[in-house]
Parts: C-alpha cells; structure tokens; sequence
C-alpha cells in the first residue's frame, strides 16, 4: 500500500520567521555569511567554504565564465552548465580560471602577420582588449609586442592591416624581469609607477611569461569577499551527468574546475551511485562531487552513503520547471527541506561527517532565502534570480517598453538537456519539464547581490544571530494563513506609481 505523508508539504511563501532577542552586537556589519561548500568531518575545516551562500543553477541560460567570475567576485560560486561539449564546457572553465590570479597567462595572443579583421574576432571571442604579439602566437614565445584598442582604429584601417605595422613594439614597453619580479607587491608597484594598464613578465631570452593588469588591484580592493584558491585564481564549479561521466571529468579538472556536481532532476537512482563511485575511485577523495536533487531523509541517506559531497534538495519548484504538472513528482520547497536538513543533522551525529545541503529552487521573493537559511540549508542554488542580470549568457530584449532576459529550463525543448531527465534509456528528451521564458531585466550583478545580502543580514540581526550556524539555532519560524500573506504586503492604500500622475 502506497506510504502517506500525514502533514501536507508547505512552500517558503507560508512561512514567516519571528524576531528574536537582539543585542547591540546584532548590526550588519558584524554577519559573517561564510558556510561550507562541501563535506567535512567533525573538527575539520571543509577542503572549499564560501563567503557567500549563493550558487549559480547548472543552466543554459544562468552560469557560464562570466557568470562565474562576476559571482566569485562577491564570494559565491558558479556551476558552469555541462548541456555543451565537454571542450567547450572545458574552455569555459580555464577562462574563469585565468581571468585573474594576479600573475596571468596570457590567452588573447597574436602573431605580427596577424591581421586587424582577426584581432576583432578574437576580441569579440574573449572580451580581452590587450593582446601580446609573440614571435610564434602562443602564450610563452617570444614578447615583440602588444597590441590594444588604443593601437588601432576600425573607422580609419583596413581590416587586412597587420599587427606588425600598429602595435606598440617591445622596445618601446616597460616590462618587468622574471627573475627580478617575483611578488604581486613589486609588480603593482611598477604599474603604479609607469601609470600602465598591463605590465609583461618576460625571462631572459624575452619570452613571454605572465601579465600583470593593473585592474586586479582595482578589483582586489573592490571585491573584499572574492572567492579565490590559493594561487589567487577564482573558485569555479561544473555541472556533470550520469552518462558521459568518465570523458567529461578529466578534462574539467584539468582545465582548473574547483568542485563538480551531478546536473539530475532526481537524484535518488543508482546512476547517481555508481557517477560518485567511479569518481573518487579513479580521481580521489580530494575531488569534490555534488549530487541531488532529493526531496526526503531517505534520498539525502542514500547519497550521502554514496558519497556525495553536498546534497541538493528540490524537485519541481524552479520557476521554469514544470516537472510536477508532467509527471506529478515532486514535494514542497520548505517541507522537503526541513526534512532533508533534520536528517543531515541526524548524520552528522552518528558519523562526525558533516555534508552541506543546498536548496535548489522555489525562490520567489529575496526572503525566502533567508527562510530557506533558517530552515537549515547552508547555501542556495538559484537559476532565475540569476538570470536577470547583465552577466547571464542570454540575450536582454524589449518588449513593449520594458527590458526582459530570455531564461529557459534544462527540460524545454530549447535546451533539450535529456541527461539531466536521463533514466537509462533512449538518449533522447522524450517531453519537456521545462519551458522557454522571459523574466525582467534587473542589471549587474553586483548591486543586485549586494541588496540581497542586505537583506539577509538584517534578517538574522532580527533574530539575534551573527553566523549561519547561529541563525539556525536561533530561528523561530511560523506557518501563515492566506489572510495573513495579504497583510504582510501593502494593503488598503493606492500606491502613488499606479495613479498614473505626472
């Protein structure tokens, strides 16, 4: 006979959190927002944490390298989408890698012959306007040059001009030793110094080495809460899938990918099992896997005895997902969440192994995040909150005025990613679970983040809280009739943008 829950499952938008005792250490400016990204025992720091609790969702239209660098730049991390090749999805990966890490291997190089219609298309193919003009064209041959938008211009050359003839030539730059510039500090110095944009390292046969930019500095003071490794590269992750597993993990993680993370609608399978077992099999402990998505203790159980690294909770509560109408699967948000979040910490108890959980969809509005934190996730993965933004990879369109993203699900026959829906089977999307969107344009990143943050952190002050961790133990929350979610908005007043007055 079928199993019957007793108590119906319940979304963020019924819940409400009820102040607590705040003390005068209880400002802003005091909440940390660190939590853990992966596993860890007890005792133990986790191998990455984030400053931030935010990820991007493994999507098309969410999370490529730009993506990833604006969102490491504020202390989250990105999951690059693997619905690609495994090169390109590789590509993207080592560009988010060596965007910046202080000393930069150059990527955007060019020989003399190389003709001004060809640097164009390089530059619109990796937004880098500063280029190095090498004896051979690779990164490590010998410096003759540099070319950048300030050497050329389109109005007034003939796209066959070659770079020989327009790019500031080598005697003419100031460039560094590598023997004798050994630390960031000396380089910036010399930046600083000669007023430069760039400054090449080169060895003692002038080869190429790295590329100091002076907008590193500028970044590394802008973005105190960046996500970087230990070589000052930013943290980046990449979607995976239960079929193409053993071809696709080496190459990400040859390219520089941080963690993985199994891209599946429903992450209760065998499939799942057997992904996470070859992995750490063949490539160790010390890479990092997510898997997901589950809805119960019994799914988190599962993956964590299989091995997974973070656990992600959700099932058909995406705002483009229309998993529960096709197939009738799924569980509220908040309900599956809690229960999946008690039963971590059942785990933790008996085993001194502590795995993060992330909730992966029904965020509607920013406080739902901050109950989706109190319910006991340590970060969140979120699809269209980021498409909204500058940085996502899709298109910005007007429509009767008003400026919109395109955003579209994994399931939708646009994307037509049938791994993530796989069962075992043909190798084919057999119906959509997702649909094809638009949602309203709300610019960069930056700002939007900063505003979320905001107001997750004078949330917790509410509740008396200066940690996650703390946030958790602190939190009371509440479920809300119908009539009082009317009341929590405005309400019995016109406002004064829908009078329609000049």
């Amino acid at each position: 006979m079928a199993f019957y829950f007793e108590e119906p499952s319940h979304t963020f938008g019924e819940y409400l959190l009820v102040p607590g005792y705040s003390s005068d250490k209880c400002i802003p400016n005091n909440v940390s927002l660190k939590t853990p990204l992966v596993k860890f025992k007890k005792g133990e720091e986790p191998k990455i944490s984030m400053n931030i609790p935010m990820t991007s969702a493994i999507m098309q239209a969410v999370s490529n390298d730009k993506m990833a660098i604006a969102l490491a730049q504020e202390g989250g991390v990105s999951f690059i989408y693997g619905s690609q090749t495994i090169e390109e999805e590789a590509a993207m990966v080592a560009r988010v890698k060596n965007y910046k890490s202080g000393f930069v291997s150059s990527d955007s190089n060019i020989k003399p012959t190389t003709t001004l219609g060809e640097i164009l298309e390089l530059l619109q193919k990796t937004s880098h306007s500063t280029m190095a003009v090498t004896e051979d064209g690779t990164p490590d041959g010998k410096l003759l040059g540099i070319v950048t938008s300030r050497d050329y211009r389109v109005s007034r050359m003939s796209l066959d001009t070659q770079a020989k003839e327009f790019m500031t030539p080598f005697e003419n730059l100031v460039y560094a030793k590598a023997e004798e510039v050994t630390t960031i500090n000396q380089a910036n110095d010399m930046i600083w110094e000669n007023k430069l944009n760039m400054l090449p390292i080169v060895d003692k046969n002038q080869h190429l080495r790295y590329m100091v930019f002076r907008k590193d500095y500028t970044d590394n003071k802008e973005h105190e809460l960046q996500l970087i490794d230990k070589n000052k590269r930013y943290i980046v992750g990449a979607g995976i899938n239960t079929r193409d597993y053993a071809e696709r993990v080496p190459a990400l993680l040859k390219a520089g990918a941080d963690v993985l993370c199994i891209d599946s609608s429903e992450g209760f399978s065998e499939w799942q099992r057997i992904t996470l077992k070859y992995i750490h099999e063949n490539f160790g402990e010390d890479v990092k896997v997510g898997a997901g998505n589950v809805v119960d203790a019994e799914g988190f159980r599962f993956l964590a005895e299989a091995g997974a690294d973070f656990i992600k909770v959700g099932i058909g509560g995406g705002s483009i997902c229309i998993t529960r109408e096709t197939k009738g699967i799924g569980r509220g948000q908040a309900t599956a969440l809690i229960d999946v979040c008690a039963e971590r910490d059942r785990y933790y108890e008996e085993t001194g192994i502590y795995i993060p959980v992330c909730s992966d969809g029904g965020i509607v509005h920013d406080y739902h995040m901050t109950l989706a934190l109190a319910m006991g996730a340590d970060f969140l993965m979120l699809g269209r909150y980021f498409s909204r933004f500058d940085e996502s990879p899709t298109d910005k369109v007007k429509v009767n005025g008003t400026y919109y993203k395109e955003y579209w699900g994994e399931g939708s026959n646009r994307a037509r990613n049938w791994m993530r829906y796989d069962l075992g089977g043909a190798r084919k999307l057999s119906f959509e679970e997702g649909v094809d969107s638009y949602v309203p344009y709300a610019g960069p990143l930056k700002d939007n983040v900063q505003t979320t943050l905001a107001k997750i952190r004078s949330t917790m002050c509410n509740c008396g809280s200066l940690s996650l961790p703390e946030f958790r133990d602190k939190a009371k929350l509440t479920l809300v009739s119908a009539t009082s979610i009317v009341e929590g908005g405005s309400h019995d007043v016109i406002l004064r943008d829908r009078l329609g007055r000049d």
